[in-house]
């Protein structure tokens, strides 16, 4: 409905009014979706707190001005019964382009918000821009029909969306994955964000750490989880504390992928290291897509000058996709941020991954959306792509997801918590195969040919 509401006003507007009304409402969609961006960071920098969820809200609202923008022209040129189409695309492909890249902040997508809804099932075949373009073509519909007071309209979408859905829910591969068996955990240690770098943290979360996940020795997991930067140390640098979590995995028989720093040409890097079963470190893998103006400082040479510049983190970016073998399955990691961007999902899956493992500090946010924002993610990432997901995250919420989307375990927030389960072979699914680029295309070119249209038959 509210996609509904923003068409309606949008197909009557001329274009640049279209474009103000996109970027006010924008702005108010933002600021209430990324209202938990200050929660924690907030109380560093006192009186800019505001500037914090304004200015990113503010610029992410460009993409509903340019979609008011280019529906304006769209509900000019197009047939009528064709134009709702063309807004739905453009809302999706505006989406899209400001949920990928260095600078891409992919959060408050209109597609997660179906993770678990009937239509959810589209994410497997076109992935969560294309949802989001089902989402704002229904809407989009509905309004038209409002428009031209035509029951027809909407009649003919709504036989042609259920025709489609019907379609689509029948030939869903998750519904008919096999039986997983494949024993993993998650860990969650609940260690507060205010005391968590505090250099008497770090014993106190190897203990907790160790102890949780002794708690799981009796289910014989093949692949324990732990968050993201639980070990508040550069692991390549501290060999004591890392002999000790390979001896760990040792005594379990395991695998064990544990949050730490890594260093390595000059720079530190927000890492993955995956202990085997035998003690040896097998893989490190650094996060590649960095929270931007936080974790990593895009343009520092020409930025630095920016108020409280001095606290950004300043990471070095990875560069190579992870795929690593955990006896039987082989598993890809996404570092916190990096479980939203689908497209560096599809390259670990491209890579040779059979399932995902996300480990996250959610910690940031507290009992804010942006927990609950962040899980849902995750669900998409199982949907699209038809792989289970094991996320441990150091507050919550921690679980395991089928290639449906479904948690079939998982935990609350703010508490400590052991998360044991199956996982399995990947069912797969259409878009595994084809990835975001060919869904941004097609995108692109129904909105090339909704603005042409109507220049055509004249």
């Amino acid at each position: 409905m509210g996609v509904a509401g923003l068409v309606w006003l949008w197909s009557g507007a001329s274009w640049k009014r279209a474009f103000a009304l996109g970027w006010f409402a924008g702005t108010i969609f933002f600021c209430i979706s990324f209202s938990w961006f200050g929660y924690t960071v907030g109380s560093f920098v006192g009186g800019f707190a505001w500037a914090l969820v304004l200015v990113p809200a503010a610029v992410e609202a460009l993409a509903f001005a340019l979609t008011g923008a280019l529906s304006a022209l769209i509900y000019a040129r197009a047939h009528p019964f064709l134009a709702p189409l063309g807004a739905a695309a453009a809302f999706a492909l505006l989406e899209a382009l400001r949920s990928l890249g260095i600078l891409g902040v992919p959060f408050a997508q209109i597609g997660y918000s179906q993770a678990d809804t009937p239509l959810a099932v589209f994410a497997a075949y076109v992935g969560t821009f294309g949802t989001t373009f089902v989402v704002c073509a229904i809407g989009a519909y509905f309004a038209q029909a409002v428009r031209l007071r035509s029951n027809g309209v909407l009649a003919y979408a709504v036989g042609a969306f259920l025709a489609i859905w019907v379609l689509c829910w029948v030939g869903w591969p998750a519904r008919h994955a096999a039986p997983p068996s494949f024993r993993v955990t998650a860990v969650q240690g609940n260690i507060a964000q205010s005391i968590k770098w505090d250099k008497g943290t770090l014993a106190t979360s190897v203990q907790r750490y160790t102890a949780l996940t002794q708690r799981a020795a009796s289910f014989h997991p093949q692949l324990i989880v732990w968050p993201e930067t639980v070990m508040t140390t550069n692991l390549a640098s501290n060999r004591p504390l890392s002999q000790k979590l390979g001896a760990f995995a040792r005594s379990l028989n395991v695998t064990l992928v544990t949050g730490a720093t890594d260093s390595h040409d000059g720079a530190f890097f927000n890492a993955s290291f995956i202990y085997d079963s035998s003690g040896e470190v097998t893989g490190v893998y650094d996060k590649r897509q960095l929270v931007p103006f936080v974790e990593g400082f895009p343009a520092k040479q020409y930025l630095s000058w920016l108020p409280y510049s001095n606290l950004i983190t300043g990471f070095g970016y990875g560069h190579t996709n992870g795929v690593y073998d955990a006896g039987s399955l082989r598993f890809a990691p996404l570092i916190c941020w990096e479980s939203a961007f689908a497209d560096l999902a599809h390259a670990q899956v491209a890579a040779g991954a059979q399932f995902f493992v996300v480990s996250t500090d959610d910690a940031w946010f507290g009992q804010s959306a942006g927990p609950y924002q962040h899980a849902q993610i995750a669900q998409m990432r199982a949907v699209e792509n038809g792989m289970w997901v094991v996320r441990a995250a150091s507050t919550g919420i921690s679980g395991i997801i089928a290639p449906d989307g479904r948690y079939v375990e998982s935990t609350g927030l703010d508490r400590e918590a052991v998360v044991s389960g199956y996982v399995g072979s990947p069912p797969g699914s259409f878009f595994a195969r084809i990835g975001p680029s060919p869904v941004i295309l097609v995108l692109a070119l129904i909105v090339a040919g909704s603005l042409y249209r109507r220049n055509a038959h004249a």
